[in-house]
């Protein structure tokens, strides 16, 4: 059985559509938790791995964010959104003529090691205390963010049918997958957002030890 008060670390596989807070709510009203958080913001049109912390494991939270994220997605080229995802409407087009496997796979080595980058103006970051995501909705696009060092481990192709790529990204905490494919769109002088993104390790922790909600929720129904 589960010590909540003590501390438990979580592994959940967050659903589509559901925010990380969404996740962190069900989880403390199922499981009658006092203290719990988790440990890395994922998209709401993102899956895969979300670490919740409950009672003391709280004060690893820091620790487990600061660890390497593995990821798998979908990118589109040739069209954008003022998102990056499909959470928006596309907003411009760009034909895909002269894009070719070998610039493609040559556009890629500039996004490995050490980079700069801005985050998308649809995050969570504070901007005047209020998170960018709600500027953004509200139709205030203007609102520009710093950018930040980050350091892209993996950044592998591993499925090329245009207009669609697919890859595997292992990169440093901070990343915003989003903008990378967005960085990716400009470097081919085209247009690209993101159309499928999964979390699947963050530092030693995998996907494939997860569970859904409704499974977590069923685990508290089960005889100790």
């Amino acid at each position: 059985m589960y010590d909540f008060a003590e501390g438990e670390v979580l592994l959940v596989d967050k659903p589509y559509h559901w925010t990380s807070f969404d996740v962190v709510k069900k989880i403390k009203i199922a499981g009658k938790i006092k203290k719990v958080g988790h440990a890395g913001t994922l998209d709401p049109l993102a899956t895969g791995l979300l670490i919740l912390c409950t009672g003391k494991k709280t004060k690893q939270i820091d620790l487990y964010q600061a660890a390497e994220k593995e990821y798998t997605g979908t990118m589109l080229l040739g069209k954008t959104t003022p998102s990056i995802d499909l959470e928006t409407s596309f907003n411009n087009t760009y034909s895909l003529d002269g894009i070719t496997i070998p610039k493609i796979q040559q556009a890629i080595i500039q996004f490995l090691g050490t980079i700069q980058q801005a985050p998308p103006i649809f995050s969570a970051l504070k901007v005047d205390g209020v998170r960018a995501y709600k500027k953004a909705r509200k139709g205030d696009t203007t609102t520009e963010l710093a950018k930040r060092t980050l350091f892209i481990q993996e950044f592998e192709l591993t499925s090329i049918n245009l207009p669609t790529i697919e890859f595997r990204l292992i990169c440093s905490k901070g990343t915003y997958v989003r903008s990378l494919v967005r960085d990716f769109g400009v470097a081919l002088g085209i247009g690209a957002c993101l159309i499928e993104l999964r979390r699947t390790r963050i530092g030693r922790f995998h996907i494939n030890n997860a569970i859904s909600p409704a499974e977590f929720v069923q685990s508290l129904n089960q005889p100790s």
